[in-house]
């Protein structure tokens, strides 16, 4: 048998456009792996800002958090992190939650968490940057 005669299981559409059962396969994949490589310099810096911040005043700790450079790598490191942990919740839920209700409702708040956290962080960051 031919390499063309073989179709598998994949719609036409799904061979041109290389999506698997899902549609979003290897987006998704990509998505999870990118943010995880950007997470790992954001992380080290955050890490590195927070203990910069140790046993400093109230003061003091604002002012560092208020700098143009530390706001930015904060931004970043919450919007990869917090999109990378929504992808893995998803992928998680997906993959391991069999009953249809429970894992849309999961999904759902699985979306919500994730945009909450991602929101209070960001607007706390975003808060410290111009109002000092």
């Amino acid at each position: 048998m031919a390499d063309s005669d073989h179709k598998g299981m994949r719609t036409p559409f799904g061979r041109v456009a290389h999506l698997g059962a899902a549609r979003s396969g290897t987006r998704h994949f990509w998505h999870q792996r990118l943010t995880a490589v950007a997470d790992i310099p954001l992380t080290i810096a955050a890490v590195a800002i927070v203990i910069a911040m140790f046993g400093r005043n109230h003061a003091t700790v604002k002012q560092i958090l208020s700098s143009p450079f530390v706001g930015i790598v904060m931004l970043l490191f919450i919007l990869t992190s917090v999109y990378h942990m929504w992808l893995g919740m998803q992928e998680i839920i997906e993959d391991y939650v069999h009953d249809e209700r429970l894992k849309i409702a999961t999904l759902m708040l699985n979306t919500f968490f994730s945009f909450t956290v991602g929101f209070a962080a960001v607007y706390a960051i975003l808060d410290l940057s111009f109002r000092v």
